[in-house]
């Protein structure tokens, strides 16, 4: 074959449309396999968020609806029930969080050690997370009963002073956050137990040959390796933080002294009790808008520090 004949069959073959449509395949078969997940979800996910975005701009009582622009949204700015609302949400994530995590943690490290009846254990401690928050919430009214609750028997017994603490506009809150805690430390220590396990045991023993305790391997080891379980725990326990309304539905009504409301028992009442679902629409989105700014603010700690990991 001449060098002419030969470099006509490489640009022949070069141009050869059969990677083309090879690839153009693959690609239609992955999108054929992402169509029905993304059919479900443009039909329950994406779709209600726009009906409800643009219910937040309306005056809607479920018989007629007049569009009202930005008066739902001023109208939220100088509600006092919801600015309430978002201190108490507030200060429900920030004491929650660091509880479960902290707590979840010390459990986790507890637990991974070789203990008889760690599995036993493993299982008590995350019943509660797999219980229904109705019965839980149930559970804890007893426990904080003023009366004859098992809180204040063991107050009573140790010579200490009773606590109402449900009807207590400053103790009120600080009883759900407990109650919130205790229900969910069982998976944060699942979490962190995954974590854990994950990191090789040969690490641990070469610190030790190094002469590290135990203190120096849980700063530098455990905690360095484990940074990208903290911080996807943190990302969802915000998430469902802003979300809470099971417990303080059931334990308190939002009270007392609207002590305890939150976001969405504000948008509850707006939508179920008062019927006026634009208002609900409006909590709604201003909630939606607040977890996904911190959403995003944690998916970029979270790439900044696995990446510096």
């Amino acid at each position: 074959m001449s060098k002419t004949a030969a470099d006509a069959a490489i640009h022949k073959s070069q141009s050869h449309p059969t990677w083309l449509t090879w690839n153009r395949r693959r690609v239609l078969v992955a999108y054929l396999f992402q169509a029905p997940a993304m059919v479900l979800l443009t039909i329950f996910l994406l779709l209600p968020l726009i009906s409800v975005i643009f219910l937040s701009f309306t005056s809607y009582d479920l018989s007629t609806m007049r569009w009202v622009g930005l008066a739902n949204y001023v109208h939220a700015l100088h509600d006092e029930q919801f600015l309430k609302s978002i201190h108490n949400t507030a200060y429900y994530a920030l004491t929650n969080i660091p509880g479960q995590v902290l707590l979840g943690l010390g459990l986790a490290l507890i637990l991974n050690e070789r203990l008889k009846a760690r599995g036993f254990f493993r299982m008590m401690y995350y019943f509660p997370v797999v219980t229904s928050m109705v019965v839980v919430a149930m559970v804890w009214l007893w426990i904080y009963e003023p009366g004859w609750g098992l809180l204040n028997v063991l107050l009573k017994a140790l010579h200490l002073g009773r606590q109402n603490w449900l009807a207590d506009p400053k103790m009120a809150m600080p009883a759900v956050v407990i109650m919130s805690v205790w229900k969910g430390l069982g998976n944060a220590m699942i979490l962190f137990l995954a974590g854990l396990q994950g990191i090789p045991e040969e690490v641990y023993e070469a610190a030790k040959m190094d002469g590290a305790n135990r203190w120096h391997r849980f700063t530098d080891i455990t905690l360095p390796l484990l940074r990208p379980t903290t911080l996807f725990i943190f990302a969802m326990y915000c998430i469902w933080a802003f979300q809470v309304f099971d417990q303080v539905y059931i334990m308190t009504k939002g009270g007392p002294v609207w002590s305890t409301t939150t976001m969405v028992h504000q948008m509850y009442r707006a939508a179920f009790l008062y019927v006026d679902m634009g208002y609900a629409a409006t909590f709604a989105t201003i909630l939606f808008i607040l977890v996904l700014v911190i959403t995003l603010l944690n998916l970029m700690v979270f790439r900044g520090e696995v990446e510096y990991s």
